[in-house]
């Protein structure tokens, strides 16, 4: 199921990236008082009242500037308006309604989309200022006042987008379909990797960079199941991102992880692997993302002996020992070599992804690990772990309940861990651990 998506825009410097920090509470996006510093979109998860959706942070809109960076974050907010299910438009009660607060409701009404009007840096506790009246002259209806330095009205925000949020949108596809999001930087043969699977020219293949502009959707079906491929443009360094229409690639790239049951993270073997590469690999990890890295352009690899695969994997174990879970499958989209191979190792990375453990099993484990590594003690007071339970899945999540948190180290946690993905076999999936203490007047 996708999520909607909300998009906070308006002219330079009212406050928008600090808004969109304390809606999702976290510093995420650069905050400076300066007027263009977000030049890229941002885009993250916010949750209120048990709804999600998608929040996007855009870069400000200078209708008529000539200025090139900013005539491109014109454009990049207008990509995000597009996309977006409901809009925020921030300004600023300090400069009042500007030309430019004019120009941005005028171009907002047109795209016909709910636009909720914020009124920032009301920072004061109290009675509504008599200059957020002023607001009115917009045409977006009631003004909201907000303080995003302090918080102030930011669930009255909220609670006002909660209203205009549809329902996610649901997938045409059954729940018998694994749906695969083809990830990496530009030009390491996503499109071509796409094509050879569909058995078509599916998508636009080149070896200019960004040549995929959007999302494609490939279905397809055989003997080992029903798959929907996505092709996304390649998520590239922000520093390189240039042309607009491939900044919105990237929303796009991070849309379809979230979207995607497994993701396979493509690289070229002929450069090896990258910083960029454990960025995507890294994002997709983060979302709980069953994984699988393909290696593509394997037949291109020269001199290559009986050792090369292993040494190459060996290499790529260390590159990604942030996900140490990974299976890496080395393919050539251009012959076809070995892309069999991917369908019947997507399902089962899908399969462990979405795995359910009793608690039987998970405690008979932790009997047998237990005995074999005693729990880490301190100052006399050994760790106990009462017993574990799965939470949810996609990823499997476990809780574990102990007698005192500040015991269960790091590293026994990870002993852990590791005891259940071995036993298990939990093969392309990162696993989730939680720990919760008991009332200590219990022990």
């Amino acid at each position: 199921m996708a999520k909607p998506i909300v998009a906070i825009v308006g002219r330079p410097n009212v406050g928008k990236s600090t808004l969109f920090n304390k809606l999702i509470g976290q510093r995420l996006s650069i905050v400076e008082d300066t007027p263009g510093v977000t030049r890229d979109r941002i885009y993250a998860q916010c949750e209120w009242l048990n709804h999600e959706f998608m929040l996007v942070d855009t870069g400000g809109i200078e209708p008529y500037s000539e200025d090139v960076i900013l005539s491109q974050m014109r454009r990049q907010a207008e990509v995000a308006i597009e996309s977006a299910s409901v809009i925020i438009l921030v300004t600023d009660v300090r400069s009042g309604v500007t030309a430019t607060d004019q120009e941005v409701a005028t171009m907002l009404l047109k795209s016909g989309k709910p636009i909720i009007l914020c009124v920032n840096k009301v920072d004061s506790i109290g009675d509504t200022p008599a200059e957020v009246y002023e607001f009115y002259n917009l045409g977006l209806g009631d003004p909201i006042p907000v303080s995003s330095t302090h918080g102030h009205g930011t669930g009255d925000l909220l609670d006002e987008v909660l209203k205009h949020l549809p329902e996610g949108e649901e997938e045409d596809y059954g729940d018998d379909v694994i749906k695969v999001a083809v990830i990496g930087k530009p030009n390491v043969g996503k499109s071509s990797l796409i094509n050879k699977i569909a058995g078509e020219e599916r998508v636009i293949v080149s070896n200019i960079a960004g040549t995929t502009r959007d999302a494609v959707d490939t279905v397809v079906e055989n003997e080992s199941g029903k798959f929907v491929f996505i092709d996304t443009a390649g998520i590239r360094r922000k520093s390189k991102v240039f042309e607009n229409i491939e900044r919105y690639s990237v929303l796009r790239a991070y849309m379809a992880v979230d979207r995607a049951d497994v993701c396979v993270i493509v690289i070229d073997a002929t450069e090896g692997f990258t910083e960029q590469d454990s960025k995507v690999a890294g994002y997709a990890h983060e979302q709980g993302k069953g994984c699988i890295v393909a290696v593509n352009k394997w037949d291109a690899v020269e001199d290559k002996t009986d050792k090369t695969m292993k040494e190459f994997s060996d290499k790529l174990r260390v590159d990604f020992s942030f996900m140490s879970y990974v299976p890496f499958l080395f393919i050539s989209a251009l012959t076809g070599q070995r892309v069999n191979k991917l369908y019947e190792m997507i399902k089962e990375v899908a399969e462990k992804n979405a795995i359910r453990v009793t608690t039987g099993s998970l405690n008979d484990l932790l009997a047998y690990a237990t005995a074999r590594v005693q729990p880490p003690s301190d100052k006399g007071r050994r760790l106990k772990i009462y017993y574990i339970t799965q939470a949810s899945t996609k990823p499997p999540t476990f809780v574990a309940f102990v007698n005192r948190k500040e015991l269960f180290h790091f590293s026994y946690q990870r002993y852990l861990e590791n005891q259940i993905r071995e036993t298990f076999d939990l093969q392309g999936t990162p696993i989730r651990f939680i720990v919760r203490e008991r009332d200590r007047n219990d022990t």
